[in-house]
Formats: C-alpha cells, sequence, structure tokens
C-alpha cells in the first residue's frame, strides 16, 4: 500500500493569510517551512488513487504530487484522482471539492451526517450537479464490514467513530440527519495483502476505546497535532477556548496524546499542526522530545509504503 502525504496544516495553513504569529512568520521567512493543510493520498489500485479530505489547497496538492497528475499518453482530462474520502465536514477538509468540478466524475466516501451537511448545508450537491458527475457513497462503520476502496483492490477502507463535534455551519442541523453516524471519524486503511494497515486521524477531540483498539494494531498511525498544550490557543491569542474545547486533544498535558503514541508498536505520526504550535518552526525542542518518543511530525511529501 502507498500513501503520500499531502499537507500537514490545520485550519488556514501555514502561514495563515490573516497571521502575524511567530510560526507564520517564520514560514513567510523561510517558505521551506509552509505546510499546507492536511490531506493523505492513497493508491487504491494501480492509476486510481482517492484522497482523504479535500481542501482548499487540492490543486496545488495535486501539482505537488506526479501520481496525481494526467499522465502522458492518455486522455487529456484522464486523471488518477477517483475520490475523496472525509474524515469529518470541517470546511478545511470540504471546501476542496468545488475545486474539483473541473473532473469528469469522481466519488465522494463519507458518513451520512458528513455528507448530509456538504450536500445539503453547503449547497454542493446542488452546486457541483451542473458541472460534474459525483456519487456520494457512505462510509463503512464498525458492525460492517471494511470495504475495498475499488472493486477488486486490497486496499480496504474502514470508519473508527471518534466524537460527534459537527462544524459550526451545521450546528443546527437536526439530529436525525445523523442516523445514528458520528460527525468525527478515524480512517483505517488496509492491505489485505500484506496485512498491513495505517490509521488516519487529523481531528481528535476524544480518544474512545475504538480507536485505542484500531491504533494498537496499526503499523502506522498519523494522528492529530493540532496544537502541543492545551492552552496554547489562548496564550497566542488565537482563541477564547482550549485546544480540548476546539475538538483537538493537545500533545502535551495530563490528556496528551504524545504518552499515548509512545505506547504503540508502530510507526507514529503528527499531521494537522496549527500555525502556533512550536513544531512547525524544525528547530524547536519540541521536536527532540517526541524524537525520543520514537514519534514523528510528518512533512508535505512524506511517502509511506506498508
Amino acid at each position: 500500500m502507498l500513501l503520500q502525504v499531502l499537507g500537514t496544516a490545520a485550519g488556514g495553513g501555514v502561514p495563515q493569510w490573516n497571521c502575524a504569529c511567530r510560526g507564520c512568520a517564520g514560514a513567510r521567512a523561510h517558505p521551506e517551512r509552509r505546510r499546507r493543510h492536511a490531506s493523505l493520498a492513497v493508491e487504491a489500485a494501480p492509476g486510481r488513487w482517492y484522497v482523504i479530505n479535500a481542501t482548499p489547497d487540492i490543486a496545488d496538492q495535486v501539482e505537488r504530487c506526479p501520481a496525481l497528475r494526467p499522465q502522458p499518453g492518455a486522455h487529456p482530462r484522464q486523471t488518477p484522482l477517483a475520490g475523496v474520502v472525509l474524515t469529518d465536514a470541517e470546511l478545511d477538509h470540504t471546501l476542496g471539492l468545488a475545486r474539483l468540478r473541473e473532473a469528469r466524475r469522481f466519488e465522494v466516501i463519507a458518513t451520512d451526517p458528513v455528507r448530509d451537511a456538504v450536500r445539503n448545508r453547503q449547497g454542493l450537491g446542488e452546486l457541483l450537479a451542473p458541472y460534474v458527475d459525483v456519487t456520494w457513497r457512505r462510509l463503512p462503520l464498525p458492525g460492517s464490514p471494511d470495504e475495498p476502496l475499488v472493486p477488486g483492490s486490497a486496499v480496504h477502507i474502514g470508519a473508527v467513530p471518534v466524537s460527534g463535534k459537527r462544524p459550526r455551519y451545521a450546528a443546527a442541523a437536526p439530529e436525525r440527519a445523523s442516523g445514528g453516524d458520528p460527525w468525527v471519524v478515524a480512517l483505517r486503511l488496509t492491505d489485505r495483502v500484506t496485512g498491513r494497515s495505517l490509521v488516519y486521524a487529523p481531528a481528535l477531540g476524544a480518544w474512545p476505546d475504538a480507536l485505542q483498539d484500531a491504533v494498537a494494531e496499526a503499523d502506522c498511525v498519523c494522528v492529530d497535532g493540532t496544537f502541543w498544550h492545551d492552552d496554547e490557543p489562548l496564550s497566542a491569542g488565537c482563541s477564547d477556548l482550549t485546544a480540548t474545547a476546539m475538538g483537538h486533544l493537545p500533545i502535551t498535558g495530563p490528556n496528551g496524546t504524545a504518552q499515548r503514541l509512545a505506547a504503540l508498536p508502530g510507526r507514529r505520526l503528527y499531521t494537522h499542526l496549527n500555525n502556533t504550535n512550536p513544531l512547525v518552526d524544525p528547530d524547536a525542542p519540541q521536536h527532540k522530545e517526541l524524537m525520543r518518543l520514537g514519534i514523528e511530525v510528518a512533512a508535505d511529501g512524506t511517502e509511506i509504503v506498508l
């Protein structure tokens, strides 16, 4: 199974257009520090790729990943990008769907409440219909078997419910729209040939038992590293809420994820870094703290082979 990290930043990217914090200033002074919105691409079958979350940077991310570009000798508009898998309905993970309107067709895989929010509350179902043929497919949840990403594919996908956190624009969505499905999930990708698996969880406001079971069995785990500590949004002046209240478990502290990751046997990486996170500076001492625990910080362009 081949995966490509397309981006590793939280909402707004690094640098964020309206921010002059230390992390953003550093990325402007050192362009190599720039991070695009968090996304991951997986090869479902030869020449057929899915991206996890469609970010505002999706066109740039495709251009920076040769495997996702239209290939020489094929039809001029034939693309390897077959579809998008959504972990939630947040704008930073869904706005890129509108950018894909130039495609002939693509597939969106999501839980029912996420699909309803994107199609109806964002209005992307009606907006995209005149431009592109979009197939909306339900993400398999616990209690149903993982499904191949495409028919006959060795790469299977399943969801691990994480939380019921809704995006702000869907705060008033009726409860019946969810049908019992979660708003936020982690994704489990398994190669049925090698038996190896990856868990991708870019938004973690909680660490339920089902997630612990999934990451304990995974060969690679790539999770939410939005904030270094719980008070970071407050001390940075970017929010009146703590990291946890914003729906992101911090890396350090009593509810931190670093110690949980340190106890896992496989490869462990952080993604979805906020611009206030000291980890956006490659020289920050926090990198050495994670290295001592055997934990990596994913970079845009990181390749994962399982």
